[in-house]
Parts: C-alpha cells; structure tokens; sequence
C-alpha cells in the first residue's frame, strides 16, 4: 500500500449499503453496545490514558441525551455499530454535560497527538458535520433538506434530489529540478503563515482539469516554473472542512522561480541536505510544516531518496 498520512487508515466498516436501510440503521441505533465520540464545534473529545490520548467514547445513548438529534453514524467496529455527536456554541462542554470525561482539542492539535485511527475516524466526522452544517437546504430547489443514511445523505422533501458529501481535490506538490549541481526542491511561503514556516506549493484542481493539468498550471501560477514530469506519492483526507490532498513529486525545467506575490509571497531552493536540517528543525530561517501534513510527507519522501 501507498504511503498512509494522517487522517486516513480508518479501520471502520463504513457499511455503505447497510445504511441506506432505514430499518436496519434503527438496529443499530437501538444496540446496546452502539458508542460515540464525541465533538464540539469540529473539536473531538480527548481523554488521557495509561497508552497515552485516546478519543474519549461514550455509549450511544449517553451521547444522545446529551445531544439529541446531531449524530451521524460512522460505521461498524468489529460488528459494534460507531457514531458521533456534535455540540454546537461558544460553552465548551467539558466544563459542563461532559465535565471529568476529557478535554476537546482542535483537530490539527488533535491529530499531532492521537494514534492514526483515531485521528481518521474524528477527522471523518468533522467533515461529515461541516458538510451537514453548510447544506441543510436543497441546492436545487432552496427547501430545507432532510437527513438520510445515517447522515451520508440529505434528501429534498420537495423535489426529491439528494445530497451527498462533498471532497474537494486538491494537488499538493514538492517542485524539484535536476539539471544543477545537484538536485533541488522549492518550498513556498503564504504571508498569513507563522514565521519561517515554508511549504510545499498547493492548490484546488479546476472543473474539466487532470490532476497533472492542476499541479503544471498551480506552479506556473505561483512560482512561474513549468512541470515537465509530475509523479504521484500519495493522498491525505484533510477535513478542513473536506479536502483530498493529492501529493505529487513535480520535476521542472529550470530553477527561475518567481513567487506571484498573491499565493506565495517567497520561495526557497533547497538541497537534499538542507530539506533534512529543516525537517529535523536544525535550518536557521525555515520550519518544516507539521509532521501530520502530507506537505511534510513530500519533503521526507524527496529528502530521503537515494
């Protein structure tokens, strides 16, 4: 299998058939052993354990009474059926319903510090959330929209059209030229970025766009570099608020970069060598983007090549 980053590797049975059955779902609902996570406002419920942070879990029912009708069902663990809820509002409620039971992290903190599984299971619900927070009317016709199959589904009362949740793709892709002395890679930087923090070029693939059309066409973009060869590395859910990363190593045909001043206000050439000091924290101006991003992914993958 393909480089695995965080947000994916969910071990869940999505059960993508069963849930369209309404009676079915019911029996799930209704199964005693049925347990939930837990989030408030995209942020999942974390508790500390002897192995270390954990999401936090409740039964089914606990969770409902808490939150009544704001859970979506995530899939079966091991034939036990899995869900999550969402409060919504400024009161965090670990300081009320859910007081003792753990503390809720922002997802990106959160995944910094959860094992991959949990991660991918809590990122998923985020953006199955978000998705229902933003689409509760019928884009077809305005009328307010039920929920169907467990939550991977809004139905239009009126017109019948249904509703699923969006991906967004979007190429993420480490620049690399070949023809100097020695290999190099280019890293960019957003003005709204922490300082020093430098990144891999990125950007929304277009409708009627390949995914190697995207990538040439957002380097040209930002970096006025021109893609002669772009190979695929890996993917990343990222639920912010649902996006596929699609990482791609893009060789170029020269080392002229020129950051547009709208995307990227910098760029940087580096060698194999000082792409490991920035990964290892050791570059005196650059930081490397987090290790749960697929942007560091890309790095390492090119740093660490023979």
């Amino acid at each position: 299998m393909a480089h695995q980053n965080v947000f994916s590797g969910n071990p869940l049975d999505r059960a993508g058939d069963l849930r369209n059955d309404p009676d079915w779902l019911a029996e799930q609902e209704a199964n005693p052993e049925a347990q939930s996570m837990v989030l408030w406002e995209g942020r999942p419920l974390v508790e500390e354990t002897a192995d270390g942070p954990r999401l936090a879990w409740l039964s089914l029912k606990h969770a409902r009474d808490m939150v009544p009708d704001r859970d979506v069902f995530l899939g079966l663990w091991k034939a036990a059926p899995v869900f999550a809820v969402e409060f919504e509002g400024s009161l965090d409620p670990a300081e009320g319903p859910v007081r003792g039971l753990g503390a809720f992290h922002e997802m990106r903190a959160a995944a910094a510090i959860l094992p991959a599984q949990d991660a991918a299971m809590a990122g998923g619900a985020k953006s199955l959330f978000d998705w229902r927070r933003k689409h509760g009317f019928c884009a077809n016709c305005g009328t307010l929209s039920e929920t169907a199959s467990g939550g991977w589904k809004r139905r239009c009362p009126a017109c019948g059209t249904e509703h699923f949740p969006r991906v967004d793709p979007v190429t993420i892709m480490l620049p690399v030229y070949k023809g100097g002395a020695e290999p190099v890679c280019l890293l960019g930087r957003q003005a709204a970025w922490a300082p020093g923090r430098m990144s891999a070029l990125a950007g929304f693939l277009e409708p009627g766009e390949s995914i190697e059309e995207a990538c040439a066409r957002e380097v040209k973009e930002e970096a006025g570099l021109t893609v002669i060869d772009a190979v695929y590395h890996s993917s990343q859910p990222w639920p912010f608020p649902s996006q596929l990363m699609i990482g791609l190593i893009a060789e170029v045909s020269d080392d002229q970069a020129r950051p547009d001043q709208t995307e990227l206000e910098s760029v940087a050439w580096l060698t194999r060598a000082e792409a490991r000091a920035v990964l290892a924290g050791a570059h005196p101006t650059i930081q490397a983007p987090p290790p749960f991003a697929i942007a560091h992914s890309l790095i390492k993958a090119w740093a660490e090549e023979a």
